[in-house]
């Protein structure tokens, strides 16, 4: 749950810190006290955009920070993991958001610093919110498949992959061969050049690494002369009278006196042995080196020859030798494709053929799957809306298979079309929502999908955002028990102007707006018995509390209680 959050130089509010509890939350205040910017502080919290404005006037940031205590097996550390972020469970989570008077943003999770997009990701397991303005994705179709998959579950899922990579060789074989059929002039004219370019190439006859060791002898024989005569010049000082003859004769004097000190002559007498067996080793390898050099100026000309061919080819068609063969390699399977057209052409059709088969038969099983969870979830939003005061509307989950002509015709996400219909009144057909339903009607629709989803994706703060806007009488009270319930699964936020609503509430915060020092500030209070009457009575009665308004408010709380109770 979110147990507290803090803001600090968001538009109004200049310092608020909250503290939550488990259950059913209700935020009132009169309008335009701020009430909505503690929700855009929570959506800054979990990834949504910011703005420089969104700052407070005169500030240079604004701050936003939300703890959250969530079980060891929430999805959301596993999210943190991914991201290479340790985090404990018993510390709880803690979001940090910095928002610059010059639109910079820095977010934080446990101290790390993430991205926006790591944020909204984590955000998404934390936090769901829904304003007024979410009634719009009830209108979008697209959507409605989403939200089918999602009820569905683990099934779905699994086939829906499944199909997807299905789907993906389909559409890579597809491309394919409209390249192949769509590119057959061009490429015929490019078959000669494509021909001139093999035989140019693979009569170099090219190796892996011989320019380089090419380019390593040719340095050898350009200094061979040079290379000769210093080893013939070495050789001549070690092996003449001064060189292994004198250590020969040191070798020998020192053999005539070592019986008379063999304590320090023998390791003496030892090294200068060693000394003479190492030089004389050297001796004849710098003799063989000698011996082995040689002048090949026609070797030196074929080398000048081979590097040239080999920097021209490199000019053409790679900076290096791998670069050229495997542009060699390509342009030999293009010459393939075009030399062997039909050949290609027949086999990329049955391939064609082959992969929308196994697509079509992995999107029949995801189509009779989304059928059965289809009808659940018609009944299990039938069930919520009698909750709702809507005890006979109709509401059905329509299945419609995309076809084009006899073939079906495979999306991403299958060749299933998913629409949410509706006949509010008895007698009347199913429409599509967006040409029945009304605002309050559409409001009870996202607040009963709201609460057959949040035993689903597990996201533990639910907020509602004045979604009982044109909503009232016994309508409202439904929506008011239906969140009391909601409760019980996750933490609920709601701010709302309706009496009706904020009874039911566990806790009950007041935004108020206040002017210091001729600024204006918002604050929160979480009230108490006593001043919740009195803001309930506001709500009741407008400007003017009465004892009758008080009373009346009183009366609303007892008979919510009762009903939290029962």
């Amino acid at each position: 749950m979110l147990s507290e959050l803090s803001i600090r130089n968001l538009a109004v509010i200049e310092n608020v810190s909250v503290k939550f509890h488990d259950g059913f939350h209700v935020l009132t205040g009169e309008t335009g006290a701020g009430k909505s910017i503690l929700i855009d502080a929570l959506s800054l919290v979990v990834g949504g955009r910011g703005a420089s404005d969104m700052v407070r006037y005169g500030c240079d940031k604004a701050e936003i920070e939300a703890m959250f205590e969530l079980s060891a097996t929430h999805p959301v550390w596993y999210t943190l993991k991914s991201f290479g972020i340790h985090a404990s469970p018993e510390e709880g989570l803690v979001i940090r958001r910095e928002l610059s008077s010059q639109g910079k943003s820095i977010s934080r999770v446990n101290g790390h610093i993430v991205t926006l997009s790591m944020l909204r990701e984590t955000g998404e397991c934390l936090v769901n919110i829904h304003g007024q303005h979410e009634h719009q994705s009830l209108l979008r179709t697209e959507k409605h498949l989403e939200w089918l998959d999602l009820y569905a579950g683990g099934a779905v899922a699994e086939t829906l992959n499944a199909y997807r990579g299905a789907f993906r060789e389909y559409e890579k074989a597809r491309v394919h061969l409209k390249e192949l059929e769509d590119s057959s002039r061009q490429n015929m004219q490019m078959l000669d050049l494509f021909r001139f370019q093999i035989e140019e190439i693979a009569a170099v006859r090219l190796k892996a690494g011989e320019d380089e060791s090419l380019a390593e002898e040719k340095q050898k024989l350009m200094h061979a002369v040079k290379r000769r005569d210093s080893a013939s010049e070495a050789y001549s000082l070690l092996h003449g009278s001064k060189g292994l003859d004198a250590v020969s004769r040191a070798v020998n004097r020192m053999t005539d006196i070592r019986e008379y000190d063999p304590a320090i002559l023998d390791p003496l007498l030892e090294q200068l042995q060693s000394a003479f067996y190492q030089l004389e080793d050297a001796v004849f390898q710098i003799r063989d080196y000698r011996d082995g050099v040689e002048s090949d100026p026609e070797r030196l000309t074929y080398i000048d020859d081979r590097l040239d061919m080999i920097n021209s080819l490199k000019r053409k068609y790679g900076e290096t030798i791998p670069d050229i063969l495997s542009y060699l390699s390509r342009i030999q399977s293009e010459t393939d494709k075009i030399e062997n057209r039909d050949e290609h052409l027949t086999r990329l059709q049955a391939d064609l053929s082959r992969l929308f088969a196994e697509a079509v038969v992995l999107g029949m099983k995801l189509s009779s799957l989304r059928k059965e969870a289809a009808d659940r979830l018609s009944s299990a939003i039938e069930s919520e809306l009698r909750q709702l005061q809507m005890e006979r509307t109709t509401f059905h989950v329509q299945l419609q298979q995309s076809r084009d002509g006899e073939s079906y015709k495979l999306h991403a996400t299958g060749f299933d079309e998913a629409a949410f219909l509706i006949a509010p009144n008895p007698g009347e057909p199913l429409k599509p929502i967006s040409k029945i339903a009304s605002g309050g009607e559409m409001s009870r629709i996202m607040l009963a999908l709201k609460t057959i989803f949040a035993s689903i994706d597990e996201v533990p703060v639910l907020v509602f955002d004045e979604v009982d806007t044109g909503v009232s009488g016994r309508a409202a009270q439904a929506i008011a028990e239906k969140m009391s319930k909601l409760s019980t699964h996750c933490q609920v936020f709601s701010i709302t102007h309706l009496p009706q609503v904020a009874c039911m509430a566990d806790h009950h915060y007041e935004i108020k707006k206040s002017i210091v020092a001729e600024r204006t500030s918002t604050m929160v209070t979480e009230l108490s018995s006593a001043t919740r009457i009195e803001e309930l009575a506001r709500m009741l009665g407008g400007v003017e509390v009465t004892e009758k308004t008080r009373h009346h408010a009183q009366e609303m709380l007892d008979l919510a209680d009762r009903q939290k109770g029962a």
